[in-house]
């Protein structure tokens, strides 16, 4: 197999080459490091290639059999592997634990082969830290591709893996599967287990999955990923059948509300408000039943939702250094994140953690009641295209106040942390693109707990609406950037 050739495939059809004799799980390691040492010193997606990648160990069976899979620097963990979350602070820092989730992975077939970019600590939109540098959007390296799984969105599109592990807390797989032209579920809360050691993290709203090119990739990690755990907080309603199943499977007539307006700030752009109506016109041909809906929730109570959450982090940030006998100080942490470290050390921790607690439960409670009348939510999943890389998102800003960074990063992610809050399945789809070339995201939400009819609504719009004939600028395989 040439390397333009494996570009070309998603996980799910390297895999069944494997299966089927035609190609090794060796063969594609070696592609996937072709395809790192051609794009990745243009991206800067993956920083660490593992050194003995070719005998990393993975079931010779299931779905992802031989393909090769890579770790965000944050999140998940892989006993003994550098973990450094992109910080200065935790620079050199190795998990001593197998998450589950990789524990999942290796059984399903995936070889996890390196690890990829994330924004310090995952707290920002934007793909560049002061550790590992700036990572380029493969559609327009001036451009950024999002966080904070930027490494990992960028390391798909420009074709190193065809599938990569991601998480979300806020948007971060959807915001960089928007900006990158990828496909990114987050799960519904409990879907995903988080353990053995961060389970239900951030009171829920955190997430691991992956993000990939392709909605059978994306259903059959719903099946590997997806169950309960010992020690996991609850165990939500589990599926009927395998998620593939529901591939296969009729949808009916659904009740779509939709977003036309702004729910923050910034306002949205007009080719992207032009991708929400198209899609939503398109939902309508189908058969769905298709109603405008308002705003949801107030943008400062995700943005007072943040501010509670700086004590949490705070107090990690501290357990932190006093383990890896560093300071937290302007050389360990960015300008940004060093802000928000100071603000929530000067919260009251025991009226912080007691408000965050109560506006999750109101901004659940009120969004629950707004939207109980649909089957399914379409969005944007960003107001914007992707932004120029630096600015008022950036951790790395030094111009930038905690104040201004709350409010700023609650109007980016206006149509996607309040989903991490009511904890509904949300993905994000490439279906449009902008006349620059630049990729739009549209956002599909289910009911809780409902990923089985999500599964068949975005099967319903790849095949109307096929993405895969688009490419990304930098692109391994390619020579149409050289």
């Amino acid at each position: 197999m040439r390397l333009s050739e494996y570009v070309e495939y998603d996980a799910t059809g390297l895999a069944s080459l494997v299966n089927a004799g035609e190609v090794t799980s060796m063969e594609l390691t070696h592609l996937a490091r072709e395809a790192y040492d051609e794009v990745n010193p243009l991206v800067n997606a993956v920083i660490e290639f593992y050194e003995d990648a070719e005998a990393v160990a993975g079931a010779d069976t299931g779905p992802f059999n031989g393909v090769p899979f890579l770790r965000k620097d944050i999140g998940a963990s892989e006993a003994g592997r550098l973990q450094e979350r992109g910080s200065r602070l935790f620079k050199g820092c190795r998990s001593d634990t197998d998450s589950y989730f990789f524990r999942r992975a290796w059984e399903a077939g995936l070889r996890t082969i390196g690890r990829t970019t994330t924004s310090e600590i995952a707290k920002t939109g934007m793909s560049e830290s002061i550790l590992n540098g700036v990572t380029g959007n493969p559609w327009n390296l001036e451009r950024s591709a999002g966080g904070s799984s930027g490494g990992a969105a960028a390391a798909v599109a420009a074709g190193i893996t065809p599938i990569a592990h991601a998480s979300d807390g806020g948007g971060s797989i959807r915001n960089p599967a928007s900006w990158c032209g990828l496909v990114g579920l987050k799960p519904s809360r409990a879907r995903v287990s988080g353990g053995p050691n961060s389970q239900d993290a951030s009171f829920g709203m955190s997430k691991n999955f992956v993000l990939c090119r392709t909605v059978r990739d994306m259903t059959a990690a719903l099946d590997v990923f997806s169950g309960p755990h010992p020690g996991d907080p609850f165990i939500i309603v589990q599926p009927d059948r395998p998620y593939v199943e529901e591939l296969s499977k009729p949808t009916g007539t659904l009740r779509v509300g939709v977003a036309r307006t702004k729910w923050g700030a910034l306002n949205l752009d007009p080719e992207v408000l032009q991708a929400v109506e198209s899609t939503a016109v398109l939902l309508e041909e189908m058969g769905h039943k298709v109603t405008d809906i308002e705003p949801p929730y107030e943008s400062a109570e995700y943005s007072a939702l943040f501010r509670a959450s700086t004590v949490l982090s705070a107090r990690s940030l501290e357990d932190a250094a006093q383990a890896t006998g560093r300071t937290i100080n302007a050389d360990t942490l960015e300008p940004i994140n060093l802000k928000l470290y100071e603000y929530g050390r000067n919260l009251n921790a025991f009226h912080a953690a007691g408000d965050q607690l109560e506006i999750l439960r109101r901004m659940r409670f009120r969004v629950g009641e707004a939207i109980h009348a649909f089957d399914i939510l379409l969005t944007a999943t960003m107001p914007t295209l992707a932004l120029p890389h630096g600015g008022i998102y950036c951790a790395t800003n030094p111009t930038v106040s905690a104040e201004e960074f709350f409010k700023a990063d609650a109007a980016l992610f206006q149509y996607t942390g309040v989903f991490n809050v009511t904890g509904q399945p949300a993905v994000s789809l490439p279906l449009a693109q902008s006349a620059s070339g630049l990729p739009i995201g549209i956002q599909i939400v289910a009911r809780f707990g409902d990923e089985a009819t999500l599964v068949r609504v975005v099967r319903d719009l790849e095949e109307a609406r096929p993405w895969r004939q688009r490419k990304a600028q930098v692109r391994a395989g390619s020579d149409n950037y050289l």
